[in-house]
């Protein structure tokens, strides 16, 4: 399997390729869509994009972890941390290798 990551630019691209906005719009177009997903999670909405998956921010609660090289125990800070759940549909698609 190739380690191909798809970047903003290529979100971009796809956009001017299917759409046919111009480059220019195609990359406002995606930095805006993702600006809107980012500002949601902060202000700790859900997003959910259907036949996607969803994405979710949990809060975790202070608890003790521990060094694996030294055994020393460690305070882990409650934090905030962002989860992916795929829909079911993604998840058939991913494990069938099917593109569409």
């Amino acid at each position: 399997m190739a380690e191909k990551t798809l970047t903003r630019m290529d979100l971009s691209e796809a956009v001017f390729r299917e759409v046919g906005l111009s480059r220019n719009e195609s990359a406002q177009l995606v930095e805006s869509v993702l600006q809107h997903i980012s500002d949601a999670l902060v202000d700790g909405e859900t997003v959910k994009i259907s036949s996607f998956g969803t994405f979710t921010v949990r809060q975790k609660g202070p608890r003790i972890g521990r060094n694996p090289k030294t055994g020393e125990e460690v305070p882990i800070h409650p934090r905030r941390v962002l989860s992916f759940r795929p829909s079911h549909i993604m998840k058939d698609r991913v494990a069938r290798g099917n593109r569409r």
